[in-house]
């Protein structure tokens, strides 16, 4: 499996269509999250842990990564996908539901163990946690730092912590996205940024309104998460193209280490009329590294 140096989208497939999860590796996304959780009936959970593992173990070097989201921690499923499917050599394991940096720690001995038993190079396998998906998990939002060094990156979930809070809805007639599932999102991004990990967007659920996917996902480069879901190989394509720099954008972000470069350490300089410090500086040569992430051959 390649492994690209940067996710922008994670393409969720469910677990017990092995027609589905073929197709799946043609859709351009970075990586792939075969899903045990909410994707698969009940009764066809057990015979998805078998057709993710072998999925796994016979991907070509070509195929995105390949996460798995288990059940979640405190069920009585959990361990069960992790003993099925980790000795088949994930790329990671996304947690739903997760409450806590605990809960990371407690996934991270699993997944030791299983990796030792079956001869996996120890830390392969990463971990991304779903952190707000139920109440508790709100207040935990800022507890994964240091958690264990599997841990990849955050993401939230409206659709799941609406039901955990009975609201009837989690957006306002007009499509806006309400208060408490607003707070949800925040905490995600604070709470990757506080542990020093990635923050991953939440999925759209309008997959045929594709330039409302790619609108989603441009303000969520620009709130500063690095990559998003996708629920429908049709998101794929804008999510990609939103989180990817344009070439205006790096132009500028270039302008700008330029100027900083020739202003011989001063921590301000002048570009267009406009007053620069250090913190944009920061930012332009994020942006400039992104882009080389994503252009270097895979």
């Amino acid at each position: 499996m390649r492994a690209p140096t940067h996710i922008r989208s994670f393409l969720f497939v469910p677990g017990d269509s092995p027609r589905k999860l073929e197709k799946a590796v043609q859709a351009g996304a970075d990586a792939l999250i075969l899903d045990l959780e909410d994707a698969v009936a009940p009764t066809a959970k057990l015979a998805a842990r078998s057709i993710v593992a072998a999925f796994i173990a016979s991907a070509g070097a070509t195929a995105p990564p390949l996460w798995v989201r288990i059940n979640p921690l405190r069920g009585d499923l959990a361990l069960g996908d992790l003993c099925a499917v980790i000795p088949a050599g994930p790329a990671g394991i996304m947690l739903p539901k997760a409450e806590g940096g605990a809960d990371i720690q407690q996934l991270g001995y699993y997944v030791d163990a299983l990796e030792a038993q079956a001869g996996l190079p120890p830390g392969q396998t990463r971990i991304l946690a779903v952190a707000t998906e139920t109440a508790p998990a709100m207040f935990l939002a800022g507890t994964y730092h240091a958690a264990s060094p599997r841990l990849f990156g955050l993401s939230w979930g409206a659709e799941d912590l609406a039901a955990a809070l009975h609201a009837s809805a989690n957006r306002d007639a007009a499509g806006a996205m309400k208060p408490p599932f607003i707070l949800a999102r925040t905490l995600c991004l604070l709470g990757a940024r506080a542990a020093g990990v990635v923050p991953v967007e939440t999925a759209a659920m309008n997959f045929r309104d594709t330039d409302a996917v790619f609108a989603t996902a441009m303000a969520a480069r620009q709130d500063g998460f690095f990559g998003m879901l996708a629920i429908h190989p049709d998101q794929v394509a804008p999510i990609n193209a939103a989180f990817t720099p344009t070439q205006p954008e790096q132009d500028q972000a270039r302008r700008v280490v330029e100027s900083f470069n020739a202003a011989d350490g001063a921590g301000v300089v002048a570009l267009n009329g406009q007053m620069l410090d250090l913190p944009h500086l920061r930012q332009a040569e994020q942006v400039l590294a992104l882009a080389q992430q994503l252009a270097a051959p895979q």
